[in-house]
Parts: structure tokens; sequence; C-alpha cells
């Protein structure tokens, strides 16, 4: 049974019947006609939009025109919607081609994008490792300064890689911890020579301050002279270490971070040369006190490398390398290790003397110096000591235990009776070794207890005595100046923005140069008098 629309006479898409007459319509005409007069076209009664009543039937199809009755025109219907049908998905098809080629155009186009931002990234950085080490070497010398002493030029390319062979040759050869040979007679009689040499000429010149020694006043206004930072690489940045040669205290070396050391001339403003030989940190490092191209360095790799026309690599110890010490004599080197043992070495020879260990118990050695005489040296702990070895004997002699954190400095003075150690207690303390007992005490930083407090860079980690042992420096979080008359403070530097890891005291303590983990090595003074 089919439904037929009352006005239409055709099957309704949406039937309803009218609630006046009950008859069938085709709801989109029926409302319309409702619009227009407002009562049932069957009757002529009034009838609202709401008297409707939709019918549910099941959905049938409309039947089909008599144009699509025949078989050729369902043929032909067939037909044409057949080549609409392709059409349209060759149309997809050319339109997925074009999709697929930009894509992969702009998938090359990133690729290579990335690769050039890389290899951009890559340049950048070298280029400017190279203008930081670079820089000291083009800085003209300041209008009105002395004129610098004749080095050595900046080492080319070919220099510098040959080296570096010869120092991979030198580690790859102390490959094995060496075997001390033992203090012979000979070399015990030259340390004993030195030692009286040394002492007589402390004697001649008696306790007047040397000529040109630059005076407190001129000390107490100390200024920042010079700062460079392009010794070391600044990918790793910080300079654990400093030294100055003797004749020329303008000549330094340092170590850092970056596993390389560097020397540089101070007065002309130069890097004289990079030294690649270490694998891990340098942390340790000494020139020697007569020969302007010797240096050694010692670092976290426990080897000590000596560094002259031929490079030679000593392994001496089993652990990091903290402390490095050159005799007097200038042919032997004492150098310490957080493996606990103090080793001395004739550089000349290039052999081990002698690896002393301390029999109350191996604790790291945090710092070591000879004495200047030659005779005896210091040694700093982990555990808070500094002990005090004979080196002809190789006999522990006497221990100072009043510092209360592990030791991270210690200098003797010029003239062979003081002896100043700092520790992370944030205390210097000052000892007379005539009479082993400790006379004064520096406070840094941290609490009047001397336990640790505060930052790290409270305490102080480089000390130094000028070549007079008139002035005193210690390097922690700043740089303090003390006279060591009565030891009051002089002045404080706090120009670096890192702690202090190297102090150097210049001609007649007119100058002064530091390093620091903030990777500047500074040179301070009084200026043109």
């Amino acid at each position: 049974m089919s439904l037929t629309c009352s006005i239409c006479q055709e099957v309704p898409e949406s039937p309803c019947v009218s609630q006046v007459s009950g008859h069938v319509f085709e709801r989109r005409l029926i409302e319309k006609y409702i619009q227009e007069n407002g009562t049932d076209p069957m009757n002529g009664e009034p009838l609202t939009v709401e008297q409707l009543v939709d019918i549910k039937v099941p959905p049938s199809a409309k039947p089909r025109p008599p144009s699509a009755t025949s078989i050729p025109a369902i043929l032909k219907a067939l037909q044409d919607e057949w080549d609409a049908v392709m059409l349209h998905s060759f149309t997809l098809r050319q339109q997925l081609q074009t999709a697929r080629q930009e894509l992969s155009q702009t998938m090359y186009q990133h690729d290579a994008a990335c690769r050039v931002i890389a290899r951009l990234t890559k340049e950048v950085t070298a280029a400017r490792e190279a203008l930081a080490t670079l820089k000291p070497q083009t800085t003209q010398q300041p209008m009105g300064s002395a004129a610098a002493t004749p080095q050595h030029p900046p080492p080319t390319p070919e220099h510098a890689a040959g080296d570096a062979q010869q120092a991979t040759a030198a580690v790859a050869a102390a490959a094995a911890l060496e075997e001390p040979s033992g203090m012979s007679d000979a070399v015990t009689g030259r340390l004993e020579q030195k030692a009286k040499e040394l002492t007589a000429q402390r004697k001649q010149r008696g306790k007047s301050a040397p000529e040109g020694l630059c005076s407190v006043e001129l000390v107490s206004a100390y200024r920042q002279l010079a700062s460079h930072i392009g010794l070391h690489s600044a990918s790793n940045p910080g300079i654990l270490c400093l030294d100055a040669f003797l004749a020329n205290p303008a000549r330094v070396v340092t170590g850092g971070n970056d596993k390389t050391a560097a020397v540089f001339n101070t007065d002309a403003q130069q890097l004289v040369c990079v030294l690649h030989g270490h694998t891990k940190k340098v942390t340790s490092v000494a020139y020697h006190p007569y020969e302007e191209d010797l240096v050694f360095t010692g670092g976290q790799d426990s080897l000590v490398l000596v560094w002259d026309p031929r490079t030679a690599a000593l392994r001496a110890h089993e652990d990091a390398v903290t402390a490095l010490s050159v005799h007097p004599t200038g042919d032997f080197l004492l150098s310490g290790s957080r493996d606990g043992t103090w080793a001395f070495a004739d550089i000349r020879a290039g052999r081990l003397l002698v690896r002393v260990a301390d029999p109350a118990g191996q604790q790291p050695l945090t710092c070591a110096q000879l004495h200047p005489d030659g005779m005896i040296a210091a040694t700093g702990t982990q555990d808070a000591q500094v002990k005090m070895w004979d080196l002809r004997e190789q006999k522990f002699l006497t221990n100072f235990e009043q510092h209360t954190a592990p030791l991270t400095a210690l200098a003797f003075s010029e003239n062979g009776y003081y002896l100043a150690t700092a520790a992370e207690d944030s205390t210097v303390r000052l000892w007379d070794l005539r009479k082993l007992k400790n006379f004064k005490v520096l406070q840094l930083g941290g609490s009047e207890s001397g336990q640790p407090s505060g930052p790290a860079s409270s305490h102080a980690r480089a000390l130094a005595f000028d070549h007079s042992g008139t002035y005193l420096a210690a390097g922690g979080g700043d740089i303090r100046l003390y006279h060591t008359k009565q030891f009051n403070e002089l002045c404080m530097l706090d120009n670096h923005t890192a702690a202090v890891t190297g102090l150097r005291f210049g001609t007649n303590a007119r100058s002064i140069v530091s390093c620091s983990l903030d990777r500047s090595l500074k040179v301070f003074g009084c200026g043109s008098d």
C-alpha cells in the first residue's frame, strides 16, 4: 500500500495527515498552502501547521522517470556514471602525485637546511674558540709600558701537531706505573750542597727588604691592570692552576679544565703556546726556576708531563696529580697525588727516585710544596693535616692538626721560617717552623669556630708569598693581600666572578697574577709610580 498526496497525486517524501479532513498531504506543499490560505484544501475548514500529524512509513524508492525505464537508457546512465567516476579518480591521482612531489621537495629542503645549520653552528663554535685563543696575541701593548722581552713566536699548526704527537707518544710510553730507583748518595749530596748555598745566601741578605720592593702603600692601592680570557677553551671553562717563571714572572703557565696548559706572557699580552697531552683536567703546573722553555704539568690522568723541546711523561702515581714543586737545583721535581703518595723524580735523567706513602694511612694529598732550601717537603691531606717530610731520608717529621677541614693550599715563605696553609674551614694558618707552632689565624669566611660555612668559594684555594717574604696573598672568593709583619690585611680584590685557583707575585711585588674558574687570567698592580 502506498500513500499519495491529495494535492499533487504523487508519493510524498514526508507524508502527514490533516486532523480536520483526514487526507494525506506532502508536508512541504500543505505547509505552503496553510501559510497562504489558512484552511484545509479539501473541505475549506480552518487548519494550522500544529494540526498536521507526521506519518511513519518505510522509505520507498521514487519511481524512475520514463526516460530511465528502457535498457538502452539504463546503460547510457551507467556509462555516464562510470565516465564521471573515472574522470574524478584521474583528477585525484594527479592531485596525489603533485602533493607527493611537493612533500618530497619540502623534506629535501628541510634536511638540507638542518645540515647547513649544523655545519654553521660547528664552524661558529670553532671560530669563537679560535678567536678567544688568538685575541691575546692581537692585543697591543699599552702606551708607556716597559718593552717586552724577546719571546718565541706563536707555534704554527705544524709545530702544534708535532707537539701533540710527541705528547701522545710520551703518554703511551708511560702507561705503566714507574718503579722508583732510590735516592743515591750523589743525589743526596747535590741536595745538601744546594741547601747550604741557599742558607748562606739568606744570611747574607739579612732581614732588610730588597731594594725596589713595592711599598705597603702601593700594595694597598692595587687595582686591575689587565684581564685575559682567551687562554683556554670556552666550551669547558675554568683555569685550575698557575705558576710563574722566577726570572721573569710576567711569563706564566696555566692549567685548565679543557685538558690543556697554556704559556702566556703578560707583559707582551701574547699567548706563547698551548700544550696538548693530558687526557683529563690539568690540576697542577710548575715553571722551571731557571729555564723559561721548561714547564711541568700534572693532571687527573695521574701523569706528570715534562714540556721542553722533547716532551716526556712520568707515571709516578695511580690517581690524579694534585701538586708539583721544582727543587731549587732545577734538576728534581716533587709531585703529590690523590693516591696518598708523594714522589721525587730526576727530571734530567727522566726517572723516578722515590715514592713515599704515609705509614699512618694513605689519605689523599690535596697540596704539596718543597721548602726553599729543598731539604724538607710539606703535604696537605684530605683529613685536614699538614705533614712535614725529610726529603733526604724520606721520613715523616711532624704534622700540624689545627685545621678542621681538607687542606686546599700551602706556601713556604722565602725566609724559610714560615709556612702558610689554607683549608676548607675558611681559615689561613701561619706556622713558625722553628717552634713548630701556629702563631696566626686569618679568618676568610665561615663561622668563628673554624667549621665550614657559607659558599665553597669563601675558603682559600691558592696561597703565595712574594719572593722577599714581605707579602702574602690568599685567593678564594676574592684575593686578599697581607703584610707579613703583623699579617694585617692591606687590600681585597674582588674582580673575579668565580673562585680564584692560582696566584703569583711579580718582581718586587709590583704586580700579582691570578687565575680563576671564570676562565680569566688577571693582572693586578699599582700601575705606574
